[in-house]
């Protein structure tokens, strides 16, 4: 009776040690186990998508694990934003955002996050925008638009893809360092912009590089300039910067967790990001949306920039309110 009750003890010791040594496995799993979602807060087809896709297809191959991108469009990206800010931060759920999520969204729309619901956790692309005019209308290079935009102020139209977007705060930030004074009209999305530069409809626009290559393609728009502080590799036009000393504008993407994402799960997407931008094709697949590859040194390093890009966001947000239309 003894001997039975003290062997039944032991073995009910080595089933609770057994079983305490799964949960313990179980817990340790080794990130990632399962499915990872991509989210974006733009619809398939555009530039962030394709973006998107060529990474989400990248970095599967590199984790050894499905990255499903889920299209969550909707109020500037905004909705998509809202999702993933409240997603369980477990590395699971990711997000392609740019400078917006780090600064000027809290500044146009009603949003239930801020930049501190983020983790910026690595950068993929940089895209310059780039500077149209109608060919008909006699602009030809940076100092036509100036000298126009001084000698008729508020004369001069600018072509944006919407109030409070990239496209819109190039131009602000365009008047801003010039002191000139150009007559705004938004427009809902960038294709619509830059058909009105073609038309003659409107005279300029900083413009998207895809949405720019079919204006321009038409032969009824022409390509002035880029936004970018330096010569793009990409497109052949001179930086604005040339023209205006300091000017420098682009859009970018980079991946975000949830706040609260535990460390080493962060620098493990760092580090399979950085190895994914390196894959076969990944370079060519995000130029054929004029996006160079621009992986950052450190996770560190990349949430310092993407936070000086939110704040200069936020303050061209807020510049832009005095010419939305």
């Amino acid at each position: 009776m003894h001997i039975h009750n003290a062997i039944s003890a032991t073995a009910i010791v080595l089933i609770g040690a057994l079983a305490g040594t799964s949960t313990v496995a179980q817990a340790a799993a080794p990130y990632p186990a399962k499915a990872i979602t991509l989210v974006i807060g733009f619809p398939p087809g555009g530039g962030a998508d394709q973006v998107g896709r060529v990474y989400a297809n990248s970095l599967s191959k590199v984790l050894g694990q499905p990255v499903v991108v889920e299209n969550r469009p909707g109020a500037g990206s905004t909705i998509g934003a809202s999702y993933a800010a409240r997603a369980t931060p477990d590395g699971y759920t990711i997000y392609l955002g740019n400078s917006s999520v780090m600064g000027s969204d809290g500044a146009l729309y009603k949003v239930d996050y801020t930049a501190s619901d983020f983790i910026p956790v690595a950068q993929l692309t940089t895209g310059p925008l780039v500077l149209i005019a109608n060919a008909g209308s006699g602009l030809k290079s940076v100092k036509d638009v100036l000298e126009r935009a001084r000698s008729q102020p508020g004369k001069l139209n600018v072509a944006s893809s919407g109030n409070g977007v990239v496209t819109h705060f190039a131009a602000v930030e365009f008047m801003q360092m010039t002191g000139t004074k150009l007559m705004h009209i938004p427009f809902k999305g960038g294709a619509a912009a830059t058909q009105s530069v073609a038309a003659g409809d409107t005279d300029i626009s900083f413009a998207t590089a895809p949405s720019a290559r079919t204006a321009i393609d038409t032969g009824k728009a022409i390509g002035l300039a880029v936004t970018s502080g330096k010569p793009s590799p990409l497109l052949p036009y001179p930086p604005i910067a040339e023209t205006v000393p300091g000017y420098d504008l682009s859009n970018w993407w980079g991946i975000f967790a949830p706040k609260g994402t535990p460390q080493p799960v962060v620098q493990k997407l760092f580090e399979a990001t950085n190895e994914a931008l390196k894959q076969p094709g990944v370079q060519q697949g995000m130029e054929t949306g004029y996006e160079q590859v621009t992986p950052a040194t450190s996770q560190a390093a990349f949430a310092t920039f993407a936070r000086e890009e939110g704040d200069k966001g936020l303050r061209l947000a807020k510049q832009s309110e005095s010419t939305a239309n």
